[in-house]
């Protein structure tokens, strides 16, 4: 099953999106600058095969929620993402904050 769903950081709008796998759930919130996800995310991938392409992500790990999710902290982040202050340990609503448009 996959869930879509507009999700609302003080007054900011961003898209949350979940779907449930097998043993596991896939689990994003974004909007058009960038995007946090679970564990599932391969930071290391993004920085070192897809380094021209500026992609703005970073990953909280051991969510099993979007509420877990956003109310977690990064653990990684990519190379770009720094552009806009992002860093590990930052809280992911602050993160995301830095990447809304209002």
């Amino acid at each position: 099953m996959m869930e879509v769903k507009p999700i609302f950081i003080k007054d900011h709008p961003f898209t949350a999106i979940s779907v449930k796998l097998p043993y596991t759930n896939l689990l994003v919130i974004a909007n058009e600058v960038g995007y946090v996800m679970c564990g599932a995310l391969d930071v290391a991938l993004l920085n070192d095969r897809l380094t021209d392409r500026p992609i703005v992500a970073g990953r909280a790990i051991g969510v099993k929620t979007i509420e877990e999710l956003q109310h977690a902290k990064l653990d990684k982040v990519t190379n770009h993402s720094k552009n806009y202050g992002w860093k590990e340990g930052m809280p992911i609503e602050e993160a995301l904050l830095k990447i809304s448009n209002k």
